[in-house]
């Protein structure tokens, strides 16, 4: 198994704030500029799931196997013999807000799409929390 980790403190956003751009999946191509698309199918919820497409990558489901409104939100995406688990968490403490992204890799062939997939992913963590920030920040 593989875990890395990025997060950053800010001032001045709330959670509702940060929580409102991360449920409305249909609009994160409008702050993550390396995906196409993603379409939630259903309500942001446990157990509901959204077709994703990264730019130049194949259509994607992810699911969602935890939800915690202004918390928490994870989402599973599945290769063959791996799969990756992103944790996205919002935590307060005395009037900041942390914005922790976790991404694990999982399974036999996890070090292999560690390598293909998993390793991009953290790059783009600080520019796309910096984008998430600021469309937050937009209201």
């Amino acid at each position: 198994m593989w875990t890395q980790s990025y997060s950053k403190t800010v001032n001045g956003l709330s959670a509702a704030q940060v929580w409102k751009v991360w449920s409305d999946v249909d609009r994160w191509h409008t702050w993550q500029d390396d995906i196409e698309y993603a379409r939630m199918n259903g309500e942001f919820k446990s157990g509901g799931s959204f077709r994703f497409k990264p730019k130049g990558g194949p259509n994607l489901t992810l699911e969602l196997s935890e939800v915690r409104p202004n918390e928490l939100f994870v989402d599973i995406t599945r290769f063959p013999l791996a799969r990756m688990v992103d944790s996205h968490e919002l935590i307060e403490r005395g009037g900041a807000l942390e914005i922790k992204t976790t991404v694990r890799m999982e399974g036999p062939l996890a070090f292999l799409w560690r390598k293909l997939v998993g390793e991009d992913v953290v790059k783009s963590l600080p520019s796309q929390t910096d984008n998430l920030i600021a469309q937050a920040a937009l209201g």
